[in-house]
């Protein structure tokens, strides 16, 4: 299926379809695992279908980056071990020693910790910022700027930027704008329609969908920086593994139908936590009252599956509400079936504890699963009225 014929077709029918043909000697409608290391070659230098060693590429990985390429808008993907290993590759290719780079105050802690802790040795500078003020952007821009990245939702605050704008700003600059867009997937957000350079993934979350597979992914339309992504890739040997990438295809085909029930009954744990006495705060960009939420209305087509919220009684009683919910699981990660609760402060953010980017330690996070909607809300309820 060509690219020109897939551009024009609805977002399930190539999550569904896009380099995923029949395979040719049995006809199996389903991509194989092609569980091998290296490929027989016809002669000295000559391969059968372009493949000689499973690190440079493998079929069941291209198929996978074919599709992700699709449902995102662009011409070309690399699948990767964890979306950690995409963002090392983004940054290694993208940036030298003395380059700056600017990312969002309220950062993933993974992310902070790559940049700060691995990438500063190396030579790299960062500047954080919150990324939905665009004059602290500009004021940030340095002549060595050669990166904005952007988490928009961000990671745990749920925070917005305007991917647009930001694009604007970058590209004046002559930098690149890098969105990671694990929290929206391709099927709430476009960031390469938005004027993005390149859409890093996590694709262990949404994307998989079933919390049992670690990858990551970078997408882009830009040729010069897909080339840099696939050699550097091969290079440093961090790629998706076939079985690993059959898994996250395999989860891509019901992406689209995931999210639209992880969008319903978030909406609907939303409103318990606004009618919650033990509630204070909620952080969700599909609120009026969030900074965020008229740029979230034009580049998302919903506000997706994750929410975090505040508590009365602080640390102990955030503690507790965590501990007390029984569909909800106490457990790091996101975008599985299976709803999540958790304390970024000292689980998924511990990295960032005392640094600019701390998150408050009353803050729960919650990653709202596909079960029934009535069931969640008593759970969470029950617990939230316990403390």
């Amino acid at each position: 299926m060509t690219a020109e014929h897939t551009a024009a077709q609805g977002f399930s029918t190539r999550a569904i379809h896009a380099g995923q043909d029949p395979e040719a000697v049995t006809g199996a409608v389903v991509v194989p695992i092609y569980q091998t290391s290296t490929y027989a070659q016809d002669e000295v230098g000559v391969t059968r279908a372009g493949y000689d060693y499973s690190r440079a590429g493998n079929p069941t990985r291209t198929a996978l980056e074919t599709a992700l390429a699709s449902v995102e808008g662009g011409t070309a993907a690399v699948a990767f071990a964890s979306g950690m290993a995409a963002g090392d590759t983004a940054l290694r290719s993208m940036l030298k020693p003395g380059d700056h780079v600017i990312i969002p105050n309220d950062a993933y802690g993974g992310t902070f910790r790559l940049i700060d802790k691995i990438c500063v040795p190396w030579g790299i500078e960062y500047t954080t910022v919150p990324l939905g003020d665009l004059e602290a952007v500009s004021a940030a821009l340095r002549p060595t700027t050669k990166l904005i990245w952007v988490e928009t939702p961000s990671n745990p605050l749920l925070g917005i930027a305007d991917i647009a704008a930001l694009a604007g700003l970058a590209h004046g600059a002559g930098a690149k704008l890098l969105v990671d867009n694990t929290f929206a997937t391709p099927y709430l957000q476009l960031p390469l329609a938005l004027g993005a350079d390149v859409v890093l993934h996590s694709t262990t979350k949404y994307v998989g969908g079933h919390s049992d597979v670690i990858g990551g992914a970078l997408v882009t339309s830009d040729d010069s920086l897909a080339e840099d992504f696939a050699f550097h890739a091969k290079s440093m040997g961090g790629i998706a593994g076939p079985f690993d990438a059959w898994l996250t295809l395999r989860g891509l085909k019901t992406l689209a139908v995931r999210m639209d029930r992880h969008c319903d009954n978030t909406e609907a744990i939303v409103e318990l936590l606004l009618s919650h006495r033990g509630v204070v705060e909620v952080f969700y960009p599909g609120l009026p009252s969030n900074p965020g939420h008229e740029v979230a209305v034009r580049q998302m087509r919903r506000f997706g599956g994750m929410v975090s919220f505040r508590v009365a009684g602080g640390a102990a009683a955030a503690a507790q509400v965590c501990k007390s919910t029984e569909l909800f699981t106490l457990a790091e990660s996101l975008g599985g079936v299976e709803s999540l609760i958790e304390l970024p402060g000292v689980m998924t953010h511990a990295s960032v504890a005392g640094s600019m980017l701390e998150v408050p330690d009353d803050l729960i996070r919650l990653s709202v699963g596909i079960e029934d909607v009535a069931d969640l809300v008593a759970d969470l309820r029950t617990a939230l009225d316990a403390v």
